[in-house]
C-alpha cells in the first residue's frame, strides 16, 4: 500500500521544508467532530489506514470522555491486530555531553556551567556495553551531544566499537543513534558502519517555539533540522525516527506536525518514518522551560492513542522519562519500543550509579528500574519482551518493511521472533522465577499457533535455544 500525496500549502519536495503552520491551525480550528464522525475515522485506521491531517484533527478535537476511551481502546485494538503483545526493549547509552547549542529545556545546553562534560573513552564504552550485555541487553541507541568531537567518523567508529564487545553470551545486535543533523555524505558514513535507526526530533514543529528555545548553536536553524531526515534518505539510510519533546508547544499542533513529517516522508520517498517518540518534559539541569504548555496525563494517553491510529504501522517509543504506573497505562494504547534498566549520566552503567545526577546527564529519569524488573511485568501483564533484531539484519527496512507492516503480516515475523529473544534471555540471565513463569507464557503463546509451517519450526528453534544455540529468528 503506497501513499498518496495530499494536497498542502507547501508542496512536499525533497530536501524542502514542508511545515506551514497556519494551515495546521487552519484545520485544527476548524474541525468539529460528532461521535458519528469520530467512529468513522476509527474505523478507517482499523482498517489499518493512514488517517490525513483533517481526520487526525478529529481524534484530538474529540473532548466527550467517553468518546476519548473509544479512542483509546481502538488504538489498543490496532497495536495488538499489527504488533501482537510484544514489546521491544532497549537501553540509551550516552556516549558525550559536550555540546554547541543552547537549548532551554536541555541540560546539556552549552551556558549550564552545572553540567559535568565528558566523553566516553573507547575503554570505557566498552566497559559500558559490557555491563548491559551483562544484563541482557541487545539493542542500544547511543546518544551525542551536538559538538565538533561527535563528528560522523567517530559516530562511526564508536558503532563498529559497540558492535565488537562481546562478553559470555552476549552482544550488542542493533545499534540506533540519536545525535545531530548531518551532510547527505556524514549519514553515507554512519550508515556504512551498520546502524539501524537514526533518530533526529524536531523538539517542536512551531517555528516560533522552536526559536524561543534554540537560542544559539547549530541547532537553531529550524530549516536545516526540518529536512536532516531528507538528508538521511537521500544518503540511502531509509531507517529513521521522528519525535516531539512534548511541553514546549501546543501538544495537539505537535502531533499534527508529526503526521505532516510522516506525509512528507512517504511522499517524497515512499517510505515513512521508522519509529515515532514523545517525551514529555521532564527535569533537567537549570531547566528553563515556562509550564504553560506542560501536558498532563490524560492527554499523554489521548495523544498517544491518536498518532496510534493515525500512522498504524510506525513503531512507537515510549521512554523511561515517565513514571512506571504511566509506562505500564500507555503501554496498551499503542506503544511497541521501551527502554529498560536505563541509565543517561555518562559511564553510569559499569560505575553501578544509581543516583540520578543532573549534573552528569541530560534530564530526570523517572522508571529507574533494571532491565529485569521491567521484564517480569512485561510477563505478568500478557507482554512479551523482545530484544528482536531480525528486521534490520535481513534488510526489511524502509519500502521493505512497508511492504510487511503496512497490510499487518509483520506479525507473522514479531511475534516468533520475540519469543525466540525471550527465551534467550530466560536461559542466559533470568532468575528462576522469571524464567519459569517466562517459559509459562511461551507455552500459552504457542497452544494460540496454528499447526503449520511456523509453529513447528519455532518448536524446533526453541529447543535448540535451549541446548546452546543462539541468535535464531525468521
Amino acid at each position: 500500500m503506497k501513499f498518496s500525496p495530499q494536497q498542502y500549502a507547501i508542496a512536499d519536495e525533497p530536501m524542502k521544508p514542508f511545515i506551514d503552520k497556519d494551515e495546521i491551525y487552519e484545520i485544527l480550528r476548524n474541525t468539529k467532530p460528532d461521535a458519528g464522525r469520530v467512529r468513522e475515522v476509527i474505523a478507517k485506521s482499523l482498517a489499518k489506514n493512514r488517517l490525513s491531517l483533517h481526520e487526525t484533527a478529529v481524534l484530538l478535537n474529540a473532548g466527550d470522555p467517553a468518546l476519548i476511551e473509544e479512542i483509546k481502546q481502538a488504538a489498543r485494538t490496532l497495536k495488538e491486530n499489527i504488533y501482537g503483545e510484544r514489546i521491544v526493549l532497549f537501553a540509551p547509552l550516552y556516549i558525550g555531553n559536550k555540546c554547541v547549542n543552547n537549548c532551554l529545556y536541555c541540560g546539556f545546553r552549552v551556558t549550564n556551567k552545572e553540567q559535568v562534560r565528558s566523553t566516553l573513552t573507547t575503554e570505557e564504552i566498552i566497559q559500558n556495553v559490557e555491563a548491559l550485555e551483562d544484563n541482557g541487553h541487545k539493542r542500544l541507541i547511543l546518544v551525542f551531544g551536538e559538538h565538533p568531537d561527535y563528528e560522523p567518523g567517530y559516530i562511526a567508529d564508536v558503532v563498529k566499537t559497540v558492535y565488537a564487545v562481546k562478553k559470555g553470551p552476549g552482544e550488542i545486535r542493533r545499534v540506533n543513534i540519536n545525535a545531530a543533523p548531518m551532510s547527505i555524505e556524514g549519514f553515507k558514513t554512519v550508515k556504512e558502519a551498520g546502524i539501524g535507526t537514526y533518530q533526529v526530533f524536531q523538539e517542536t514543529y512551531h517555528p516560533g517555539a522552536y526559536k524561543e528555545y534554540h537560542q544559539g548553536g547549530r541547532k537553531a536553524d529550524f530549516e536545516n533540522r526540518l529536512t536532516s531526515l531528507d538528508r538521511a534518505q537521500e544518503a540511502g539510510l531509509d531507517d529513521v525516527g521522528i519525535g516531539t519533546l512534548f511541553g514546549l508547544y501546543d501538544w495537539r499542533y505537535e502531533v499534527m506536525a508529526m503526521v505532516r513529517h510522516t506525509n512528507h516522508l512517504e511522499a517524497c520517498y515512499n517510505v515513512g518514518p521508522h519509529t515515532i517518540s514523545f517525551p514529555r518534559i521532564k527535569d533537567a539541569s537549570n531547566n528553563l522551560v515556562k509550564p504553560e504548555y506542560l501536558v498532563s496525563d490524560e492527554a499523554f494517553v489521548h495523544l498517544i492513542a491518536v498518532l496510534r491510529l493515525a500512522v498504524p504501522y510506525t513503531g512507537m517509543i515510549l521512554t523511561a522519562r515517565e513514571p512506571a504506573g504511566v509506562r505500564k497505562e500507555v503501554l496498551k494504547y499503542g506503544c511497541s519500543q521501551i527502554d529498560a534498566g536505563t541509565k543517561i549520566e555518562i559511564g553510569a552503567y559499569s560505575n553501578d550509579q544509581s543516583e540520578i545526577d543532573l549534573t552528569r546527564g541530560q534530564f530526570a529519569i523517572n522508571d529507574n528500574r533494571s532491565l529485569r524488573e521491567v521484564i517480569d511485568e512485561l510477563i505478568d501483564t500478557g507482554n512479551i519482551p523482545s530484544f528482536c533484531t531480525a528486521c534490520y539484519r535481513l534488510k526489511r527496512t524502509g519500502e521493505h518493511f512497508m511492504e510487511f507492516s503496512v497490510p499487518g503480516f509483520i506479525k507473522r515475523f514479531c511475534q516468533p521472533n520475540a519469543l525466540l529473544t525471550l527465551a534467550e534471555y530466560l536461559e542466559d540471565y533470568a532468575p528462576q522465577a522469571t524464567k519459569q513463569k517466562g517459559y509459562t507464557m511461551i507455552g500459552t503463546i504457542l497452544q494460540q499457533f496454528d499447526d503449520g509451517v511456523t509453529k513447528p519450526e519455532l518448536l524446533k528453534r526453541l529447543e535448540a535455544i535451549k541446548l546452546g544455540e543462539r541468535d535464531l529468528y525468521f
